[in-house]
């Protein structure tokens, strides 16, 4: 084999290793952000279902005090153990956030009841304090067991 052959698959080779080891280097720079995303994206999500969890201790905390109407805490409670632990939502006592949704969904909330005929608002609110006081020591019990919760 001729020695100007050798030495051109020497360079050959030698440039061809430079551009493995380039690419091996962008690949793992790659990885390192991905990974830092990663570990940004799971701290996203623990800290958001951790101010879950405490908007649910205070809206249980406003119902114990009488300060939020039980329809709406059982629209928000159902809604955020939708997100958190939704399988508390078939268990007594939280099931009454769920009963309570299922009997209000239908009825139109914010802007739509602001646009709604005032008669049905009426008849409609008549219908939600209804159930209200119909489950009303229920919800407070929930209220009250699921602010001890312990969330998993």
């Amino acid at each position: 084999m001729p020695q100007w052959l050798q030495w051109a698959l020497i360079i050959a080779g030698l440039a061809a290793i430079v551009v493995l080891l380039t690419f091996i280097r962008r690949q793992l720079a790659g990885l390192g952000e991905q990974r830092k995303r990663q570990q940004k994206a799971e701290a996203f999500q623990t800290q958001r279902r951790a101010d879950m969890i405490e908007s649910i201790r205070v809206i249980a905390l406003a119902v114990e005090a009488d300060q939020i109407e039980y329809s709406e805490a059982c629209l928000r409670l159902k809604g955020l153990l939708d997100h958190v632990e939704p399988a508390l939502l078939d268990q007594p006592p939280y099931d009454i956030f769920q009963l309570v949704h299922e009997k209000l969904e239908h009825m139109p909330t914010h802007r739509a009841r602001k646009t709604a005929d005032k008669k049905l608002v009426a008849k409609m609110d008549k219908e939600r304090f209804s159930v209200e006081k119909e489950h009303a020591e229920a919800i407070r019990q929930a209220a009250g067991a699921i602010r001890q919760h312990t969330f998993k």
